[in-house]
Order: C-alpha cells, then structure tokens, then sequence
C-alpha cells in the first residue's frame, strides 16, 4: 500500500506543472506568500479531486465537481474541508444550534425542569413519565398541576426551542430581536413633505403622494398640510405620514372610523410600514435588508423576552436554580464546570434519567474547550462569529466524528487565536492525525509549522512569481533550504520587526469605566500619533474595548450616525484628532458582481484606458460587465449561467456565447499592451502593474493594494470570495487614497489575518508610514511581530470570557 498522496502536474491556476508527494496519516502544512498558490493545491486540487473520485467511486454523476487541471493524482482519500467562509448566516443560528450542545441542553430541562405552576404559583416536579420528551416536534400535551389540579403543558424538547411556536416568544418568534423605524433617519424634521422630507423618495413619487395623504386625512376629518415642516405636526399627521391608516398606532386616533378603501379615498400605507414591509418580503435578500436598515430601519433587543427568544413559560424553567437561558449565558469553560457539578446535585430517580444526556454534554463541551473556544457562549449568534471561530468549531466537530483514514484539508486554523491558545489547537490536529487521517493545512503560523511533520514552501513569490515547490521536508530541512523566505523565519535568518521606539505620547485618547460584556470597569490610556496594539487571549474583550466602544464613540462623535457605543463612563481627547476611520473585516459588498476592480475604484480608469484605445468607437461604458452596452447579454456579464437542480443545489455553468469572457466580441478586440479588457479583470494586482505602469490613475490604486499585501489578488475576484482579512486589507488600500487633512485615528480588527511573515513585514511599513505622518492606528492583533513592532502595548485578559477584561498590562513592548 503506497503510504504517500502524489501529485503529477498539477497546472490549475497560478500552479507551475507542480509534482510532489505527500506523506499520508501525518500533519502536512502548506506554506508560503499570499497568493503562491497554496489554496489552490489544497483546495481547488486535492479537496476538489478526492470528492469527485469519492462520488464517482459510489457510482454517482460527477458532471458538476469538474476534474482539477492535473496530470494525475494517486493515493486520495476521500476529502473534508474545514475553510474560513460562514456557511449559515442565518439569525435563528446560534453557537449552541450549530453544535447541538443546545439539543442536549433541551433535553436535559425537559426530563428534570422544574416550573411554577401559572394557577397557584408552587413548583411543579418534572414528570419520568412523558415518552414523546426527546421528540423534536411533539406537542406538547397537558398535565394536571399535583398542587391546584389545574391543567399545565407537558415539557417537551421543543418547549425550549425558539426555533419551535411551543418555544419562540410571540413577540419577536424566536429571533430575540425586533426592527423599528427610526424616525429620524426616515424624515426631516425640518422640511415639509411637499419639500422632500421623506428620505428615499423621489420627486415623482412625492408628487403621487401628496394627494392620498390629503385624501386620507379628510376621510378623517382634519387637514393634512403638505407644506408644513415635519417638526411641527401635531401627533396625528405624524402617525397618518409614517404608519398609514391601516395601522394600529394610527387608528387609536380614530378607533371606531372604517380606513379608506382605495388609495385614491386615502388608503395610504405609511412610510415605516411600507419599508418594513419590503424589509419583511425580502427575507432572502440580504443586501436589500442591509440598506432599508440603513435607510431607516433598527433593530432592538424584543421587549417580550430581553432579546433571549424564548417564551416566558420556558424562561420560568430551571434545573437546579439555573434557567436554561442563563444557560447558554454562560462561557464554555462556566458550563463545563456546572455540569460536572450535577452528578452531586442530583439524587434519587433523578440522575439514572439524565446520566446519559449530561454523559454527551460534557463529551460535546470538552471537545469546544479544546479547540480553543470556552469563552463563547451557547447563545452567540453564528454570524458574529470570526472565519477562526466558526473554522474551530467544524473542528471539534470532527474530533467527535472517529473517522478514519480521511483527507482533512484546513486553512489557517490559527487565525484569531492568541499564541497561548495555538499549542492546544495543534494538539487537536495531532488528534486527527493520529486517529489515522491525512491533516492537511495552510498555515503561516510559525509554531504550527514547528510542529508539522512535513512542510511544503509554495513561492518564491505571489501570482506568476509563484506556483512552484520551493522547499519540502521536515520543519528542520525547509529551514536550512536556501532561497526559501519561510525557512529564513523559520531559522530565524530574517530578523523579527522591531519597534520604532516612539514611546508614550503627550496627546491620548483616555477610555474612562469601559464595563460592556465581560470588561471589568477598565480605563485604558491610548497614545495618539503611535501604532498601538490591543492583544491578549481569545475573548478577553479586544473587540468590545476597540469596536463596540471605541469605534462606535468616534462614529458618533466624528459622523453623529451608528449604533450608540457599548457601556463605558467617557472618552477624552478627541480634540486632538480630525477624523476616525474604522477598518474592520466585515465583507466589502455581498453582491457577486462587487470585485476588487470595482471596489477600489481602479476599474473605472481602466474602462478609460480601453475607450480611448478604442478611438472613438466605444465610451468607458460598453467595457463594463455591470450596464447594458458592452457585456454578453446571454449571462448579462456574469460569465456564467445559473442552472437550477431539482433535488441538487443550483450549478453554474460557464456562459456559451462568451466562454466566461463576460464582454461582446467587439469589446474584445480592443487592447491595451496586448491585454483585452477580460484579461485585465483576469490579471492579479501586481501583473496589473505591468501593464498600466505608466498610466498614474490606475497605477497609484494598484500600488496602495500592492503595498498592503493584495498583490496576488485578480482584479475580477468577486467581492464575497474575500476572506476577512482580505477585505480588511482592500478597505485599507482604499483608504490611503483618500485626501486626509488633519490627524486621523484608523482602527483594524487583525489585519494580518491570512497574511505569510513577509507579507507582515511589508503592511506593517504601510502602518508604520502612516503613523510617521502624523497619525493614530489602533490595532487587535496576536500576530507577535505586530506585537514587537508596535510603540504602546495594551494587554487585556489574563484569559477568555469571564476570566478576561481586565488590563493585565500596558506600555512599550519589552518594558
């Protein structure tokens, strides 16, 4: 039995007819610079063709996984992969959904929850007896209280689910919150709606609204002037404008009056009403919810239930004092400790029933504090989750699997993680290993590659520079190969960043009693003008003390717009600054046809360049994929064509009429430096260079994304293929091409995140640049050479969740 995966020619990509073989059952790390093409033999090579050779092994139609450019590929097992993209974005998904932990936990206040009674008030024993209690959709049925006889519900699993109508509060169905209109942002006060007051609409539309608002208001019998400012409406042509005369804080106003019945008699809608309508029928379109939001919708924690999703019968049940909301209020590492607790507390009849279940809670939240993650709580929704945490939790996920002989492929499992959590995590890929699995992993972490069995260096470069086997073997062998940038860090013959020694500064900024989440009442002293890093463990409360109060604040003080900022007492000093500018890994644009080209603005003097090469013929517009002119109208600049499966997910296919090229013919023909506008969008950041060197509006755009590390990126790469740190860092590029006056503070969420060492060395001169022209840059960070690099030094912890938010240290790195 051959005991190695070999690789003959892979060419997908920037891939160099690569041939290589990798050692099976061992932790194999793929490295190099971003963009030499380690995703692409992990992923879209191995990952890709050991799916298809698993499905066509089972006698099943491959048609839609295609065959990766490669010669051959032998010794494949079949593949899962663990990668960085959020899979379920869903509101109604919670770290305790995803899990199943909270599966377990409704099944353990089902057997032994103890309720008050709502006819006399006593407690009502849990009932041994219900044998429908671990059925998902039972109903539940009733039950005489053994106090007052009253009849109470049966306790069942879905008795506590918010996903369930037995479960969900009422007020808000499950999703703990509610949207509201924010009458501020929907009119001006200060104008009438004859004069535009009534933002989002236009002048065609207003002009159609005037008159059923007067119509509605004389069904009623008072005036409804159109003239008059906003502000100065009395409280029923307030309501009449914003809720319509359906509604039920409208006719309060008229309780026994019937609403007009068409709208020509004054059946007017209401402006909050219609936006949260649409908001409400476009449940599946997540970026037109994303702008009625911005438009004038916000959402609150639900009244009802304080943003817990349950009912109030299921929030009155407790197990041993504890309601299973509080529950899942807890840190990982906090239920953990209950649970192992229960066995004393529970006596009798009692622990023989549930013995089991707390048996699998314990196994499930043990393999969670494994991974690194016992500062999340079960309640935590999935899409505030870090690409790192979600990564972590398909791992634990898989250690409770006990498959064998499987091909693991994960990339960059370390990101967000402290350096003291990264020796855990690569216990936990030992795990794999040695339950006799291929562990497969794109990394840069030099403490993960310490502790690989085999090394691959992909490079030398990014882009075309790269896609070639630099360096293979032992950690030991890659870092004695020379010419290999990663055996340079590994060996440590490239020396770590240092500090610029700037020290404390006399301007700061002073965050006063931050007590939000797990923050502990902490004052925090920030250097203006110095490159400040805030660190510590996973969950210790960086993002809280950097986004949720810092960032908020400035938004508030510098734009007066944004969410209000998390508890805290104050912020001093904004004096010294005249901008703020937060630069987080929220994705860029969650529309496909949103790439990097578009975003950064370069596409535009691109589409320039090529209509004047076209003497006349064509305009700047015909050579954009996203308007009517110059695009394929078959795929209408897509590329490619949707087909709908009947039982599979939808596939797309590559468009015939433009072969993917996404442009007419005509289009096609014309050229800049032999490259035709496809081939531009096709081109990465640094072969874009070469060919528009000359050109300063395309080159300067080119080169700021050069310079934060994007130059392997394709200028075509649609906007939600981006990682976090990739998004982070196109938001960065943009930035510094903005005309700053004054001294700006930029905040960023881990901008090293999917970053090789070099690629850290060169963004942290772009930091550094930006500090020597006067200006603040705050960064969370657990990259160390960021650490060393830094002037001032915030340390927050000693731990994760309710063991962190405290200022454990700060000042000069190495004092």
């Amino acid at each position: 039995m051959d005991d190695f995966i070999r690789v003959t020619g892979a060419r997908l990509h920037n891939l160099r007819n690569v041939s290589l073989s990798l050692p099976k059952n061992k932790l194999v790390v793929l490295t190099g610079l971003s963009g030499s093409g380690k995703s692409t033999l992990a992923f879209d090579t191995l990952h890709q063709e050991g799916q298809r050779q698993y499905l066509e092994s089972l006698g099943m139609v491959t048609g839609f996984v295609s065959k990766p450019a490669v010669d051959s590929i032998t010794g494949l097992s079949p593949s899962i992969s663990v990668d960085q993209h959020l899979t379920n974005r869903s509101p109604r998904s919670t770290v305790g959904t995803v899990t199943e932990v909270f599966t377990y936990l409704r099944l353990l206040w089902s057997r032994i929850g103890i309720r008050p009674c709502p006819g006399c008030a006593k407690d009502i024993p849990p009932s041994h007896t219900d044998a429908a209690e671990a059925d998902e959709d039972a109903e539940p049925g009733q039950r005489p209280c053994p106090h007052c006889s009253a009849p109470v519900p049966e306790l069942v699993m879905g008795s506590f689910s918010f996903n369930k109508p037995a479960g969900a509060c009422p007020a808000c169905t499950g999703l703990g919150e509610v949207i509201r209109p924010d009458v501020r942002r929907l009119v001006d006060d200060a104008k009438s709606v004859a004069q535009g007051a009534v933002h989002g609409w236009n002048a065609k539309f207003t002009d159609w609204s005037l008159p059923v608002l007067r119509a509605a208001a004389g069904h009623y019998g008072f005036t409804f002037d159109t003239d008059t400012p906003f502000g100065e409406l009395d409280d029923r042509q307030r309501d009449l404008l914003l809720h319509g005369v359906e509604s039920p804080i409208f006719r309060r106003h008229f309780p026994d009056t019937i609403p007009p019945a068409t709208v020509a008699a004054g059946r007017f809608e209401g402006v909050a009403t219609a936006l949260l309508r649409r908001y409400n029928d476009r449940a599946d379109d997540p970026e037109y919810r994303e702008r009625a939001e911005r438009q004038g919708l916000v959402k609150q924690p639900c009244g009802e239930c304080d943003g817990t999703r349950l009912g109030a019968a299921a929030r009155a049940v407790t197990v041993h004092g504890l309601t299973v909301v509080e529950a899942t209020r807890l840190p990982l590492t906090d239920l953990a400790d209950w649970l192992g607790g229960l066995r004393e507390r529970s006596g009798g009849e009692e622990w023989p029933l549930v013995e089991p279940v707390v048996a699998d809670l314990e196994e499930r939240v043990r393999r969670l504090l494994d991974v690194g993650v016992g500062y999340l709580t079960l309640g935590q929704p999935t899409p505030s989750l870090s690409a790192g945490e979600t990564q972590r939790l398909r791992l634990a996920a898989l250690l409770g699997s006990g498959l064998t002989g499987v091909l693991y492929v994960l990339d960059e499992p370390t990101i967000g993680l402290h350096p003291s959590d990264t020796a855990r995590l690569v216990d936990v890929l030992c795990r794999l290993r040695d339950l006799g699995n291929t562990v497969l992993v794109v990394e840069h972490d030099l403490d993960v590659l310490k502790a690989a069995d085999h090394v691959v260096d992909i490079g030398p470069g990014a882009g075309r520079d790269g896609g070639r086997i630099v360096a293979e073997g032992t950690p030991q062998e890659v870092a004695r190969t020379e010419g290999s940038v990663t055996g340079a860090y590994l060996s440590g013959r490239l020396p770590a960043p240092r500090s610029r020694g700037r020290g404390d500064g006399d301007a700061a900024l002073l965050i006063r009693g931050a007590r939000a989440h797990n923050l502990k009442d902490v004052t925090v002293r920030v250097p203006l003008g110095r490159l400040v890093t805030v660190t510590g463990p996973s969950g210790s409360g960086k993002s809280t003390l950097v986004l949720d109060i810092l960032g908020r604040a400035a938004r508030r003080h510098f734009h007066g717009a944004g969410e209000p900022p998390a508890e805290h007492d104050g912020i001093d000093g904004w004096g010294h600054l005249s901008k703020a500018v937060l630069i987080n890994q929220e994705p860029v644009s969650r529309v496909a046809r949103s790439n990097a080209a578009t975003y950064s603005d370069v596409f535009s003097p691109i589409r320039e360049v090529f209509a004047a090469r076209s003497r006349g013929r064509l305009t700047a517009g015909h050579f954009s994929f996203n308007v009517p002119g110059g695009r394929c109208e078959r795929c209408e600049g897509a590329g490619v064509l949707t087909v709908h499966m009947h039982f599979l997910p939808a596939v797309e296919v590559r468009c015939p009429t433009c072969k993917g090229r996404r442009f007419r013919p005509e289009v096609l023909t014309v050229r800049h430096e032999g490259h035709d506008i496809a081939e531009v969008l096709g081109a990465t950041v640094d072969e874009a260079l070469t060919v528009f060197g000359d050109v300063p509006p395309v080159a300067t755009r080119l080169r700021r994304m050069a310079d934060v590390g994007l130059g392997y990126l394709p200028l075509g790469q649609p906007a939600t293929t981006l990682s976090g740190g990739e998004a982070q860092r196109l938001k960065l590029a943009k930035e510094l091409g903005r005309r700053t006056t004054g001294r700006a503070l930029y905040l960023l969420d881990e901008p090293t995140t999917g970053l090789h060492s070099a690629d850290t060395a060169r963004l942290l001169d772009v930091l550094q640049r930006l500090v020597d022209a006067g200006h603040s840059v705050v960064t969370i960070e657990h990259n160390l050479d960021v650490v060393r690099a830094s002037d001032w030094l915030i340390d927050l912890g000693p731990e994760g969740g309710a063991g962190g938010g405290r200022l454990v240290a700060q000042g000069v790195p190495g004092n």
